[in-house]
């Protein structure tokens, strides 16, 4: 296959591994190395996608990260599909499948290019905030179809069928860019006993050298990349992580990176397609480089217009020169590169239009001997073309008076009559822009320096070095220079063990460069409003125009400058364009770019998948299923599971040819006349020790704890600040320096999160310490008028009477022959005991206590019937009954607030606070439907009048609501407002499907309301 921009020697592919790739549809042949820009360039291909706004027809601009243009979607099929890969960072694989991600019916011709066309006037920054509002009617079209024009790509329908995984590190140095600083500063630090971590988004470390026609010490750089890499790979403490992103960096030297493994293999591949690195570091030294800066003119973004840096990169890296006829619009020596390489590639340069007045650096002076015609105070002003450049149209410019060959330039125009120039590529250079995105993730604000023209790292509180061109430093001596100082700085604060041999860099032919000149738009003979569209953010298809506008309509902060025109909203985020629309807006503020600021960089440095940062935590392992000792047990005998806080606990044990509410009927009154046995392991369980282990538990909750006995239980509340009750369970007494506190099931992880909050933020001087015991320990709750009898058997004579064992205690014993914890307490206001055992005797103990039980019948049940025998007690669930918006005061449990207690303790303040001491609030209360058989929806609300106009007054709701086969009706637990001063008052429940429940306010204990039961 031809490649008719292919040179025939040259760059750092391998010519002798041919790829074929399709991309839109059309087959085409690239090499080994290629990156999918490259391949495309090389067979000629000059529209890669559509912009955003307008549909205009797009090429190539850049050749890495400040790609906006070439975003693609890459993948054969509906699961592999990727949308948003940048061309310019996707390496060739064999078989590759990309397509453009806009253009209807294609690329080539797009309808909604004449929408684009039509509407280009009408569709001014802003416009969607001015627009489409009335009628009102027409909502829902407006969306359907302004959702199908906006996106970028399609998302895969299919479940991703790659893995991904995740590292930890720790380092002492972090070198963020493998280019010319960043392996300067890493060389430093080359057999000094550190460990050294050093990350490059490019496939290959070296950065600009890999395209550089520079020497050192006089050799080719490639012999100084090779020899430095060969250092790096074999020293023991060296990490190397080329094709690695770091796209955040956050507080306390932590750093994510994303390194793309496969990606450039291709499809469907074993192993992790991608890993995320979380990094921790002593010292991070950013060498990220700069990103040079378009310039800004008429029709900007025809396709064949590129940055002057990304042509010497096509060509000298991948012997692609992407064009035949080439003008070069620069306001700086450096991008007389460009020219001089296309030249020699043997492709004729037209001329160098350079809008400084004079230039006699060493570039330009070497241009003009190789015969290339350079045109000195002069500025492409418009492109000629529609679908590929094919004219420039160029005028003299006047920079004034004040120009003395640096600085901005703020009041230039044009000077003379425009002629054009036959082409079919522009390149342009307006400077270089430091790549200060990571030094701001941390909320470091960068620096604006007139001298570099761009905005440099601010002050930081973190550990960091900055070196290269990220600092604005430029010439290839002073880089090697600055990253080795920035190397050595870091050893010698680690104490690393330096090579002093190491330190030194090659000297570099740097030439000499004249003064750039910082021009961030280019004028026209029209006014910027009714000049062709100058284009700033070639993604959002932000203008020169259009910033102005937003600027004239009095959004003068740049921040709402940037939310109003979308200005670096894309995928690039506004690595090409930040600059100029700072510069554009500043000026016409007739203010500077420093007195305008810049808007905030924050992670992700590039775009980064999904499956990336979710690692292998998806699908069964996002949320990991917990299960207990007995859970074997219970999937043999047929139980039914609900997901509690990541554990699968019996919801019911339903029997052949039974309905769920059958088992339950069957369940409840199984235990409520003989004996019931549940899994209770799943409690979250807090060993807390320490001399001042009761002090904090009288902190933490609403009840004293003082005179609490070793050997005995008590229930407690515990309440957030706001005085609204956060969690509940029973505490017990080990010795006076030992307790274990329960939780429910949900909160355990919560509750042990805020106790050690408060241990450590507030109360660090109380010594306390807390450990999660839940999984020690399995816990089997035998409840009913027969559970004694059945403890009785396993016991060996241990007394376990009323009289030996009280309710509210605790005692050590064999149960079983395995020793146990057992405790008197009741969720059911049945008798009960609940077994605890180390958790790996667990099933054993259950088989036993199964077997011992077989004569009273005894039947497992599940948390649906724990709930609905603890309903019928009028026992809260935390959580269910509780939504964080109640106080013990309002769920009628006042008797549990330690009114004599001599110390503060966490909510009590809150109380005293008039919203909680209103009649009217929610309070907690009973309900019985007037039809006994109808059980009301949990959720249902509650309205006073139910022949009220909608919208109703609601004055409560239902938080729990069951059948309960013992008192053979349905019950409901509620809060309704003032609810414990309307006893015997009718409420009203209007359901969804139209029907009105009538309900009457009743207390919340339906059964055994003075607990003889539990007590026997």
């Amino acid at each position: 296959m031809s490649q008719k921009n292919r040179l025939e020697t040259g760059g750092r592919i391998e010519r002798g591994t041919p790829l074929q790739f399709t991309f839109n549809g059309q087959q085409y042949q690239g090499y080994s190395g290629d990156t999918i820009a490259s391949a495309l360039l090389a067979n000629g291909v000059d529209i890669v996608g559509r912009s955003f706004k307008y549909s205009r027809p797009r090429g190539i601009l850049g050749a890495g990260a400040e790609e906006p243009n070439a975003i693609l979607q890459v993948g054969s099929t509906d699961c592999t599909t990727i949308p948003n890969i940048r061309a310019t960072q996707a390496e060739l694989y064999p078989g590759l499948l990309a397509t453009s991600v806009a253009g209807w019916p294609n690329v080539e011709f797009d309808l909604m290019e004449t929408v684009g066309k039509v509407g280009g006037a009408m569709m001014p920054p802003g416009f969607y905030y001015k627009t489409f509002m009335q009628p009102e009617s027409l909502w829902p079209t407006y969306e359907k179809y302004i959702r199908k024009a906006a996106g970028l790509g399609k998302v895969p329908g299919s479940r991703d069928p790659d893995s991904y995984d995740k590292m930890n590190h720790h380092c002492e140095v972090l070198i963020v860019g493998g280019g010319a600083a960043g392996l300067a500063a890493a060389r430093t630090l080359c057999g000094s006993g550190l460990r050294v971590m050093l990350v490059d988004e490019q496939n290959e470390f070296g950065g600009v050298l890999l395209s550089t026609t520079q020497t050192l010490d006089g050799e080719p750089v490639s012999a100084w990349l090779k020899e430095t890499l060969a250092m790096l790979y074999q020293d023991p403490d060296f990490t190397l992580l080329p094709r690695t992103t770091a796209f955040g960096y956050y507080d306390q030297n932590f750093v994510g990176a994303v390194e793309r493994r496969t990606d450039h293999l291709g499809e469907l591949l074993p192993g992790a397609r991608q890993r995320l690195h979380r990094i921790r570091a002593g010292q991070v030294i950013l060498a990220t480089g700069s990103l040079e800066r378009p310039l800004v003119f008429g029709n900007n973004d025809v396709p064949g217009c590129m940055l002057a840096s990304a042509v010497s990169t096509y060509i000298q890296r991948y012997a692609v020169v992407p064009g035949q006829k080439l003008v070069l619009m620069t306001a700086n020596d450096h991008a007389y590169h460009a020219a001089i390489d296309w030249h020699r590639a043997g492709r004729e340069v037209v001329a160098v239009v350079d809008t400084r007045p004079q230039t006699d650096g060493e570039l330009p002076t070497l241009a003009r001997e190789l015969g290339i015609k350079v045109l000195n105070g002069h500025a492409v002003i418009n492109v000629k073309g529609k679908k590929r450049v094919s004219g420039a149209e160029i005028a003299p410019i006047c920079v004034g008076k004040d120009w003395v060959g640096q600085g901005s330039v703020d009041d230039c125009e044009l000077s003379g009559s425009v002629s054009v120039l036959d082409c079919d590529t522009i390149a342009s250079s307006g400077g270089w822009s430091p790549v200060v995105h990571l030094s701001c993730h941390t909320g470091s604000k960068p620096v604006w320096r007139d001298d570099v023209a761009g905005f440099v790292p601010g002050p930081t509180v973190q550990a960091q070095l900055c070196a290269g061109g990220i600092n604005g430093t430029y010439p290839l001596t002073q880089v090697l220079a600055e990253g080795a100082g920035a190397g050595l700085a870091a050893g010698e604060a680690l104490g690393g063990h330096l090579v002093e041999s190491h330190f030194a860099t090659p000297l570099a032919n740097d030439p000499q460069e004249a003064p750039a000149m910082a021009l961030y738009h280019v004028p026209h003979i029209r006014p910027t409003s009714r000049a062709p569209k100058q284009f700033v953010d070639y993604q959002n298809d932000v203008t020169a125009a259009g910033i102005e506008l937003a600027t004239r309509e009095g959004f003068e902060s740049i921040e709402h400058v940037k939310r109003y025109t979308s200005m670096g909203f894309g995928t690039d985020q506004g690595k090409t364009s930040n600059i100029n629309g700072m510069a554009i807006a500043a000026k016409s503020m007739n203010q500077t770019i420093e007195q305008t600021g810049t808007t905030i960089f924050r992670p992700m440095y590039t775009p980064v998948t999904f499956g990336a940062l979710a690692g292998r935590d998806a699908g069964h392992l996002f949320d990991p299923a917990r299960f207990t000792a007995m859970h074997r047990w219970h999937v043999e005998h047929g139980a039914k599971f609900e997901d509690v806080g990541q554990w699968k606990r019996p919801w019911y044990f339903p029997k052949e040819g039974e309905t769920m509410q059958q088992a339950l009927d069957r369940e409840c009154l199984a235990t409520r006349e003989s004996v019931g046995i549940l899994d209770a392991s799943t409690l979250g369980k807090i060993d807390i020790q320490g001399k001042d282990a009761r002090e904090f538990l009288n902190r933490v909750y609403t009840n004293a704890w003082t005179k609490l006995a070793p050997g005995r239980c008590r229930y407690g509340i515990m309440c957030k600040e706001d005085g609204m009750i956060f969690d509940d369970g029973v505490t017990s007494c080990i010795d006076d320096n030992h307790f274990i506190m329960t939780t429910t099931t949900g909160g355990a992880a919560a509750v042990l999160e805020w106790l050690e909050l408060w241990h450590q933020t507030e109360w660090p001087e109380l010594e306390v310490y807390f450990a999660s015991v839940t999984d020690h320990w399995a816990t089997m709750t035998i409840s009913g008028p027969n559970s004694r009898k059945v403890l009785e058997l396993l016991v060996d004579g241990h007394d376990v009477s009323n009289e030996g064992f009280p309710y509210m205690s605790w005692q050590s014993m064999k149960v079983a022959g395995v020793d146990a914890r057992v405790f008197r307490i009741s969720f059911t206001g049945e008798l009960s005991f609940e077994i605890n055992v180390q958790a790996n005797y667990g099933l054993y103990v259950w088989e036993q206590v199964m077997a011992a039980g077989e004569t009273f019948n005894i039947t497992p049940y599940g948390t649906e019937t724990m709930h609905i025998l603890r309903a019928e007690k009028g026992f809260i669930i935390a959580g269910q009954d509780t939504d964080g918006s109640v106080s013990p005061q309002d769920m009628n449990m006042d008797w549990i607030v330690g009114k004599t207690k001599p110390f503060s303790y966490i909510g009590q303040r809150s109380w005293t606070r008039p919203d909680n001491q209103r009649d009217d609030r929610k309070q907690f209360v009973g309900l019985l439907t007037t039809d006994p058989n109808q059980v009301l929806p949990e959720g249902a609300q509650a309205v006073r009048d139910p022949n009220e106009a909608i919208p109703m007054t609601m004055v409560g709701h239902v938080t729990s609501s069951y059948y309960s086969a013992c008192l053979g009706r349905s019950i409901a637990l509620a809060v309704i407002k003032g609810g414990l001063s309307r006893m015997g008052e009718k409420v009203y429940f209007p359901l969804s499907d139209g029907t009105t429940v009538e309900a009457e306010i009743t207390g919340s204990v339906f059964y055994d309301p003075k607990g003889e039961r539990q007590n026997v």
